[in-house]
């Protein structure tokens, strides 16, 4: 364990000697307000790989990389959760391969970065439905959930197999089986109470929301819980989506003035 993080240790500072500047940036951000909860539409994988010449799946490949890279650096700032937006529940009908391969990633990512997680007292946490995934892909998240179950840091959390509107019927259901049941009476039902019936119901709502690779769309995530974060996009892909890039979005944010629909 002590040789593991003495080599983490050396690529931590070789990663953040990059930028010159990056506990000074750090100080800086953490002075202004920081969003308690960002969530971030990983987009441009395929892309990225197909403007190399390589298969699909080495962008992801290299996604995974990027995922690295950015929580740390939401864990340096100080943010309390970070919510990834993984695979959703349209992505079934990629190229077999393709779903094969992003259904490995958590094991893969549990081998390479459990440790890490572990000692920077991170909890890991799924939204989704995990029914539908493959059993070597629950066994993975049933791991990350328990070796990280007592970590009181930052949130992350992975929308694995997630589509919002999926989510909001699942929770309407939820609630409507209470009412018939008369456990609960419908007049009960307010934005809170339903809030409380979605996957996120522990998470603070996200103040901001980042979308990678030029896109400037939503495409069916947290459609409920996003109805007043602040809205991030870049041309950037993934894959090249960088630590200072995050940090600019930080930036971006506070210099934002939030109403919730005041004057």
């Amino acid at each position: 364990m002590i040789h593991w993080l003495k080599k983490w240790l050396v690529g931590y500072h070789r990663e953040t000697e990059k930028t010159g500047t990056d506990r000074e940036r750090i100080h800086t951000l953490q002075k202004g307000p920081l969003p308690r909860h960002v969530a971030i539409i990983m987009d441009g994988n395929g892309r990225w790989a197909k403007s190399r010449g390589m298969p699909r799946v080495a962008g992801h490949r290299a996604g995974m990389k990027t995922v690295r890279h950015i929580t740390r650096a939401a864990d340096d700032l100080g943010i309390e959760a970070l919510t990834l937006y993984s695979f959703s529940t349209e992505n079934w009908k990629r190229p077999k391969e393709e779903v094969n391969y992003l259904m490995g990633l958590p094991g893969e990512f549990l081998r390479t970065d459990l440790d890490e997680l572990v000692a920077r007292n991170i909890r890991v946490r799924m939204l989704g439905e995990e029914d539908q995934l493959p059993s070597h892909t629950r066994d993975a998240i049933m791991k990350f959930k328990e070796a990280t179950r007592d970590n009181t840091g930052m949130i992350l959390s992975f929308a694995l197999n997630y589509g919002s509107r999926a989510e909001m019927i699942r929770a309407m259901h939820g609630i409507i089986d209470d009412v018939i049941s008369g456990k609960l009476e419908k007049e009960a039902v307010d934005e809170e109470y339903f809030g409380r019936a979605l996957y996120t119901a522990d998470l603070p709502e996200p103040d901001l929301m980042i979308r990678t690779s030029g896109e400037v769309r939503i495409s069916n995530f947290m459609l409920w819980q996003l109805a007043y974060s602040e809205l991030w996009f870049t041309d950037v892909l993934w894959p090249d989506f960088t630590r200072e890039m995050f940090f600019e979005a930080i930036d971006d944010f506070q210099r934002r003035s939030r109403r919730y629909g005041a004057v």
